[in-house]
């Protein structure tokens, strides 16, 4: 081990961190720059996955309304189509309905349509924030806006993908009735 002065090498480590750890420390992520530069970061370390924890609340719902509709339909299509319906519509879930859970099938969805690489290439540092009620905008030093609304726990969620998510969620539960209803007209006919 190696001394320095009477104290150890490990030690001198230990104090510089301590030192220095409030300048990395993150506003709470219940004020608009504090969600956004949690994103940030864990965008930049190649963790994708927090990015789930900062969506809002509506965006978040969708995706897992999205992943249920979708098992559920693929479910009884492969227990009650006849083919070619049952293989056509089985290729169209699988990918949706395969994903292990919301958070999986959000990041999945997130790769595919070049939200990550999105995000990736226009996050930089908080020039301003703009708060209006329960809407927030970052606006960073690129001059990207980013557009937040506090979530029912205090925290605020990016909703930059809400409406696309919205979209797939309603398309899966109007295809989920129409599935159900020819399953039943399937089950009838035997």
């Amino acid at each position: 081990m190696v001394v320095l002065g009477g104290v150890t090498a490990a030690a001198a480590v230990v104090g510089a961190w301590a030192a220095t750890r409030d300048a990395f420390d993150f506003p709470p992520d219940t004020q608009p720059e504090g969600a956004y530069l949690r994103i940030v970061h864990n965008l930049v370390e190649g963790d994708p996955k927090v990015l789930f924890e900062y969506l809002e609340d509506a965006g978040r719902h969708a995706i897992f309304t999205l992943h249920d509709f979708r098992k559920r339909s693929n479910e009884l299509v492969d227990k009650s189509f006849p083919e070619p319906d049952r293989r056509r519509l089985l290729d169209e879930y699988a990918k949706v309905a395969g994903a292990a859970d919301g958070h999986a099938l959000f990041l999945q969805l997130a790769e595919e349509r070049g939200w990550l690489r999105r995000l990736r290439r226009d996050l930089s540092g908080v020039a301003s924030v703009q708060i209006e009620g329960e809407r927030a905008t970052v606006v960073t030093a690129r001059e990207t806006r980013y557009s937040f609304r506090r979530r029912d726990n205090g925290v605020w969620g990016l909703t930059m993908f809400t409406a696309e998510l919205l979209v797939d969620a309603n398309r899966a539960a109007r295809d989920h009735d129409v599935v159900e209803r020819a399953a039943a007209d399937y089950a009838a006919s035997k």
